[in-house]
């Protein structure tokens, strides 16, 4: 499909050629990114309200228990999603050259990205300056939260939006369409 009748977007690159680790990275990165967002979404919405309810002493083991757990899957996700989303990126920069909007996406998306893994970081982590920041737990994962959400929709804007007709090169459109036509006699 080249687009619609108002020609606006290509939906295939022929000159892209996927290849198996673009799957695995595609995969990788979004598989890491539902578990940390899921991850922060059940502790607001559960794990901390439910906390509450606890004993100090009870709450203080708990905390124990899933900090370190948590901690250790937040620090391997964000190195996970950013191998993955460089790698991504570099497959994927070439087919948008000149697309100003998709770069501007993909920068708030970064920009968001090391938003969230620093305070991500902030919460799990033990440092005294960041303190202040694990004293509000809730809403500082709140703000994790909000931030993820606006990397998905982000995410999927840019995804389903595909490329613009308009930026379309001699490499990315087949070429069949550029084959000589004979002319027909009358």
């Amino acid at each position: 499909m080249r687009g619609n009748d108002h020609g606006t977007f290509l939906s295939t690159q022929p000159e892209h050629h996927m290849l198996p680790i673009d799957i695995v990275s595609r995969v990788l990165h979004v598989l890491t990114a539902i578990m940390l967002l899921g991850g922060s979404i059940f502790t607001l919405l559960v794990l901390l309200p439910s906390a509450k309810t606890l004993s100090d002493e009870s709450h203080q083991q708990l905390a124990s228990a899933v900090g370190g757990r948590w901690k250790r899957l937040v620090h391997v996700g964000i190195l996970l999603l950013l191998a993955t989303g460089l790698y991504n990126y570099v497959r994927a920069v070439s087919l948008h050259k000149g697309d100003s909007l998709y770069h501007a996406l993909l920068g708030t998306k970064m920009l968001l990205a090391l938003a969230v893994f620093f305070l991500a970081s902030a919460l799990v982590g033990r440092s005294k300056k960041l303190q202040p920041i694990r004293d509000q737990r809730k809403r500082w994962i709140t703000v994790v939260v909000l931030m993820g959400i606006a990397i998905v929709a982000i995410s999927g804007f840019v995804k389903v939006r595909g490329v613009p007709a308009g930026l379309a090169t001699i490499e990315n459109i087949s070429t069949e369409e550029f084959e000589p036509q004979t002319p027909t006699q009358p």
